[in-house]
C-alpha cells in the first residue's frame, strides 16, 4: 500500500461523508436527548452503510455486473424516496410535538433508511475500487468508513449545539436538509 491509495481512500470517505454530515446535522438539530451513546451509534450507523455498500458495488462488480447495471439507474430514485419520506416525517413530528409539546427521539428504523440512504450512492464506488484486490478494496471501505464516523460525528455535535438554540424550528429545518440532500441526489444523477 503506498501514500497516494491512503489519499484516494481518504478524499473518496470526505467525498461519500457529505451526504452523511447533512443527515448528521439534521439529527443533531432534531435529536432532542442527545446522548454520548446515541451520539456513537448514529456515526457508527452512518460509517457502517459508507463501508457496507462499495464493498457491494465491489462484488458485483466482481460476480454480477449485468444485474447491478440495471439497478444503477434506480439508485437516485430510492434515495430521494427515503430521504424525503423522513423529511417529511420530522414536518409531522413538528406538527404532533406542537400539540403535545413531546421531545423527538431519532428511531432506530429512520436511522437505518438514513444510514441507507446516504450511503447507496456509494454502491458505484465498487466500480472505482474494482481494481482493487479484496483486501485493498476492504481496506478502502474502512478509511471511508473511519472519515464517515468522524465527521458524522462533527454534523451530530454542531447540529445538536445549534439544535438548542433553534428549538422545535430544528424539526422543521432537518426535515429540509433531508429533502434537499434527496433531490441533489436525484438531480446530479442527470449531470
Amino acid at each position: 500500500m503506498n501514500s497516494v491509495f491512503f489519499v484516494n481512500s481518504i478524499a473518496l470517505g470526505i467525498g461519500l461523508a457529505m451526504d452523511a454530515f447533512s443527515v448528521s446535522l439534521a439529527n443533531g438539530l432534531h435529536e432532542c436527548k442527545m446522548t454520548k451513546k446515541k451520539l456513537v451509534l448514529i456515526a457508527f450507523t452512518f460509517a457502517f452503510f459508507q463501508a457496507l455498500m462499495p464493498m457491494i458495488g465491489w462484488v458485483c462488480v466482481h460476480t454480477i455486473i449485468n444485474y447491478f447495471k440495471a439497478l444503477e439507474k434506480i439508485i437516485p430514485y430510492i434515495a430521494l424516496a427515503l430521504l424525503s419520506y423522513i423529511g417529511i416525517s420530522m414536518f409531522l413530528e413538528k406538527e404532533e410535538e406542537d400539540e403535545h409539546e413531546a421531545c423527538t427521539i431519532l428511531s432506530f428504523k429512520k436511522l437505518i433508511i438514513q444510514g441507507i440512504a446516504t450511503s447507496i450512492d456509494a454502491l458505484s464506488v465498487g466500480f472505482t475500487i474494482a481494481e482493487y484486490n479484496w483486501f485493498y478494496a476492504i481496506t478502502a471501505s474502512n478509511i471511508i468508513a473511519i472519515v464517515t464516523f468522524i465527521i458524522c460525528t462533527f454534523g451530530l455535535i454542531i447540529g445538536k449545539k445549534a439544535g438548542s438554540k433553534l428549538g422545535r424550528k430544528a424539526n422543521i429545518f432537518g426535515g429540509i436538509i433531508l429533502i434537499t440532500i434527496g433531490l441533489e441526489i436525484f438531480i446530479s444523477s442527470f449531470f
